[in-house]
């Protein structure tokens, strides 16, 4: 499954735009970022509720398919633009992590 058919099958808003028919290959929930970086894998969704910049590079870093923010969690202004100038594919929900990791996980 792609990131542009996990976003229709969440129902999920898209943020930003990147590489939306990248690979979606597993999903990681995490919000201490360190720890995602060092445990996330290439072509995750990644599902955490933390919106800031600081997020873009550990995506990128890690190179996940896609971060979910979910709770309906906000995206600073400063994330977003720093997601467009790296293509990172950013979806928001309104689902807690846990229902949207099912739902990420019966879709893979």
């Amino acid at each position: 499954m792609d990131v542009r058919q996990l976003a229709e099958k969440l129902n999920a808003e898209v943020l930003c735009e990147g590489d939306m028919s990248r690979e979606v290959t597993g999903c990681y929930i995490g919000d201490l970022l360190s720890w995602v970086m060092s445990r996330a894998q290439e072509g995750d969704a990644w599902l955490t509720v933390m919106g800031n910049i600081n997020s873009i590079g550990v995506a990128v870093l890690a190179d996940v398919a896609c971060i979910v923010l979910t709770e309906g969690a906000a995206l600073d202004a400063d994330a977003l633009n720093r997601a467009v100038q790296n293509g990172v594919n950013i979806l928001r929900v309104e689902d807690n992590s846990y229902i949207t990791a099912i739902a990420v996980a019966g879709s893979i």
